[in-house]
C-alpha cells in the first residue's frame, strides 16, 4: 500500500492505493490560472511550491502516514525528500499505479468533470508554453529572417531592372552609361531628361554634382546614339520608375531591419553590423540556433558549398563565409583575413548567446569589438602571436627568424648561438639548439 501524488491541470491530488483499490484522500484546487501556472511551472522544474508543501504537511505529515509516497517525477521526489523528509518512490515500479489513476480519474474525482479537466488542461498548456518561450513580439527573429531575405531579393531585382534600362536606353544615349555608374542616378537622369536632346535644359542638381552634371550635358550634345520613338521613351521611363520605387522601398526596409536588429540582437549587431548579423540569423534559421552553433560553424556560415567541395576533394577548407564582408575582416591584410575571421566568429558567437539567453544592452559587445579591433591594429603594426597566444613585437619576430648574428655591424653573418642550454659549471652546452642553428646558418649562407 502506498500514497500517490498526482499532478492535475485543476490541482494536486493525493491518493491511497492498495492493489486495485484507489481512494482520493485530499485535493488541492488551484485558485486561479496564474496560481496554476506558477505551481505547475515549479513542479515541471522539479521544485516544491509553497501550496504543495503546505498540502503535504497537512495531509501526510500531520496525519502520521507511514506508507511511502509515490511520485511520478524523480526531481520532484528528490525535492520532497530533501524539504519534508518524506520517503518517496519513483521510477518504473510506480508507472502502473499512475497509469491506472489517470485512466480512472473521472470516477475518482467526483467534484471535477472530464470536460472541466480538458478545458483546464488546454488553458494551462497554452500558458505554460507561453511561459517557457517567454514570448515577446519584439523578440520575434523570424521578422529579421524575412526582412533580410526580401532585401536580397530586392537587390537582385533592382540590379536586373537597372541593367535592362541601361541596355535599352543605351541605344539612344550610350555615353551616359560610361559616365554614371550609380544605377539609381542613371534612372533619375532618364526620368528627368527623357531624351538626350532635353539634357542641356534639364536640372540634375538634385542628384548629381555640378561637375558630373556638366559632363552629362556635354556628352548629350555630341552623342552618337540613335533616335527613338516617344512610345519607347515611355516604356523606358516606366522601367526606370520601377527601379526608383524599388530603391526607395529598399532604403525603408534597410532602416526597418536595422531597428529590428538593434532590438532583437544588439550585441551581434554591434559586432558585425545589421545586415551581416541578419544574414547569419537567416542562415542559421533563428537566433537561438545561431547561439547554439560553435564559433567554427559561425565562421564558415555561407560557405557551405565550398566547404563540402573541399571535404570531398580533400583540400583546404574555407576560412570564412558571410563574415568575409564584415568591416574588421575587410580591413585586414589578405594573409590575416582568416585569422581575423576566426577571432570575429568567436566574439560573434558569444554575442549571439548573450542576445538569445540574456537581457540587457550591447555593453559586452562593445568590449568584444574593442578587443577585435586591437587585434587588427596589432597585425597592422607587425605584431605577431605565438602558439601560446602571447604577442611578439615585429622586431622580435624578425630577429627570431634570423639564423645569423649581425649585431657587431661589420657586415659579417656569424652563426647565432642558442645559449638557452649553456651550463657555466660544465663550461659548455648541456642542451639547446646551438648546433642546429649553426648548421642551418651555414646552409643558408652558402656554406659559411
Amino acid at each position: 500500500m502506498v500514497y500517490a501524488l498526482l499532478e492535475l491541470p485543476a490541482g494536486v491530488a493525493l491518493f491511497k492505493v492498495d492493489g486495485e483499490r484507489r481512494k482520493l484522500k485530499a485535493l488541492l484546487h488551484f485558485k486561479s490560472t496564474a496560481d496554476a501556472l506558477e505551481t505547475t511551472a515549479q513542479l515541471v522544474n522539479g521544485e516544491l511550491s509553497k501550496p504543495v508543501r503546505k498540502f503535504l504537511k497537512k495531509n501526510y505529515l500531520e496525519k502520521e502516514v507511514s506508507e511511502e509516497l509515490a511520485v511520478a517525477d524523480a526531481k520532484l521526489a528528490k525535492a520532497i525528500k530533501e524539504t519534508l523528509a518524506i520517503p518517496c518512490v519513483c521510477g518504473e515500479d510506480t508507472l502502473p499505479t499512475f497509469r491506472a489513476l489517470k485512466q480512472n480519474i473521472d470516477s475518482l474525482l467526483e467534484d471535477v468533470s472530464a470536460e472541466q479537466l480538458n478545458q483546464t488542461a488546454l488553458g494551462l498548456a497554452h500558458n505554460l508554453n507561453r511561459y517557457k518561450l517567454k514570448f515577446s513580439p519584439d523578440k520575434v527573429d523570424m521578422m529579421v529572417v524575412q526582412a533580410v531575405s526580401l532585401l536580397e531579393d530586392l537587390d537582385k531585382e533592382i540590379n536586373k531592372y537597372a541593367m535592362r534600362a541601361r541596355e535599352w536606353y543605351g541605344w539612344h544615349f550610350p555615353e551616359l552609361g560610361k559616365l554614371v555608374n550609380d544605377n539609381l542616378a542613371y534612372c533619375k537622369i532618364v526620368l528627368a531628361a527623357k531624351t538626350r536632346f532635353n539634357a542641356r535644359d534639364t536640372d540634375f542638381s538634385d542628384f548629381l554634382e555640378e561637375e558630373m552634371e556638366q559632363k552629362v550635358k556635354d556628352a548629350a550634345m555630341v552623342s552618337m546614339g540613335t533616335e527613338i520613338a516617344e512610345e519607347d521613351i515611355e516604356n523606358i521611363s516606366r522601367l526606370c520608375n520601377e527601379v526608383v520605387a524599388a530603391s526607395k522601398y529598399r532604403e525603408q526596409l534597410s532602416t526597418y531591419l536595422s531597428s529590428r536588429m538593434q532590438t532583437i540582437a544588439p550585441n551581434l549587431t554591434t559586432m558585425v553590423g545589421e545586415q551581416i548579423g541578419a544574414r547569419l540569423i537567416q542562415k542559421a534559421g533563428s537566433l537561438l540556433t545561431l547561439a547554439k552553433y560553435p564559433s567554427s560553424t559561425v565562421q564558415i556560415l555561407g560557405a557551405e558549398k565550398a566547404l563540402f567541395r573541399a571535404l570531398k576533394q580533400r583540400q583546404a577548407t574555407p576560412k570564412y563565409g558571410i563574415l568575409y564582408n564584415a568591416s574588421v575582416v575587410a580591413k585586414a591584410a589578405p594573409a590575416q583575413k582568416g585569422t581575423m575571421s576566426r577571432v570575429l566568429a568567436a566574439k560573434a558567437s558569444l554575442s549571439a548567446r548573450i542576445d538569445s539567453f540574456g537581457e540587457g544592452d550591447n555593453t559586452p559587445a562593445l568590449e568584444y569589438r574593442s578587443k577585435v579591433e586591437n587585434r587588427l591594429k596589432a597585425f597592422e603594426e607587425g605584431i605577431t602571436y605565438g602558439k601560446s597566444g602571447n604577442a611578439r613585437g615585429a622586431g622580435a619576430g624578425i630577429e627570431q627568424r634570423r639564423s645569423y648574428d649581425d649585431s657587431q655591424g661589420d657586415g659579417l653573418k656569424r652563426p647565432r648561438m642558442n645559449t638557452s642550454g649553456f651550463n657555466s659549471d660544465r663550461g659548455g652546452f648541456s642542451g639547446g639548439r646551438g648546433g642546429g642553428d649553426f648548421k642551418r646558418s651555414r646552409q643558408e649562407n652558402g656554406g659559411y
